[in-house]
């Protein structure tokens, strides 16, 4: 058949799978998903289509990170401080605290910090370096907060609840992970698998893997008493929430955080380092 056959053929079979209209978001993505499976559309597609119908019904408060993982900074702090706390959290923005812990008086911006780095910290004044910040309610739509963050040329805003007081911080990039989906990692791990094995003593792992698999599988002792996974006491370790590429080691593993975003970890690369039976002797 001819691309023109082909093209006349593909949107005949659209036309007539939605035959049955869908009444409402959910017979919509359910027809959509049987559009997948006849190879109608792609995943990858599939995948985009999904996360635009959702995230219009979806609010700030569905994908905020709440409070208690948001570091703030406060004004009484000096330069040198405020440079390891940056240097240490890994993000880029950052909430400014006023004089009670509660009181936000703007967002500094970890790059605007470079020019200061050099400089004595008797010239740095941090009111000079921090920006407007918005405040949005929690009940607000992502498909208005997305159209605000463009007008605005926005990138972040402090949520609050009914009573005015903070309960986490939202992103531009939180609200575009919920219409494209989690990025594929070149480390790709099986649905049904919570462990991928990459060599003698070197693993790919789900950080929702429970401890439980995680010690059956490795040979290992990491304590659930705490922590119900293995990304609970990888974070517990950092003592932050992690970016990409961040280390650290536990009971002679060492983890590597391969995927991750502005609320927890997803992904982890880890290594045995514990000395083989060989090496003992």
């Amino acid at each position: 058949m001819n691309k023109p056959g082909l093209l006349i053929s593909w949107f005949s079979s659209i036309k007539s799978f939605f035959a049955s209209k869908p009444q409402n978001n959910e017979e919509l993505i359910g027809l959509l998903r049987q559009a997948q499976l006849q190879t109608l559309i792609d995943p990858e597609t599939l995948t985009m289509i999904e996360g635009v119908i959702l995230y219009s019904q979806m609010k700030a408060r569905d994908v905020m990170l709440p409070k208690n993982q948001i570091t703030f900074i406060s004004q009484e702090l000096g330069l040198h401080e405020i440079i390891k706390i940056v240097a240490d959290s890994g993000h880029s923005r950052f909430p400014v605290t006023g004089e009670s812990a509660s009181e936000i008086i703007g967002i500094l911006h970890a790059k605007d910090l470079l020019r200061f780095q050099m400089q004595e910290e008797s010239s740095f004044d941090l009111h000079d370096l921090i920006r407007q910040a918005t405040f949005i309610p929690e009940g607000k739509k992502l498909n208005l907060l997305l159209s605000d963050f463009r007008r605005n040329r926005n990138h972040m805003a402090i949520v609050v609840d009914e009573y005015g007081a903070t309960s986490g911080f939202i992103t531009l990039e939180d609200i575009i992970e919920q219409i494209i989906g989690d990025i594929e990692d070149e480390f790709d791990i099986d649905e049904e698998s919570y462990i991928k094995t990459h060599g003698a003593g070197h693993y790919i792992i789900k950080a929702h893997t429970p401890i439980e698999e995680v010690n059956t599988q490795l040979h290992t002792n990491f304590s659930d008493e705490q922590y119900d996974t293995i990304g609970g006491v990888v974070m517990a370790n950092f003592g932050h929430l992690p970016k990409r590429g961040d280390v650290t080691t536990i009971n002679h593993f060492e983890f590597k955080i391969i995927n991750s975003d502005a609320r927890r970890i997803k992904l982890l690369e880890c290594f045995d380092l514990r000395p083989s039976p060989s090496q003992d002797r």
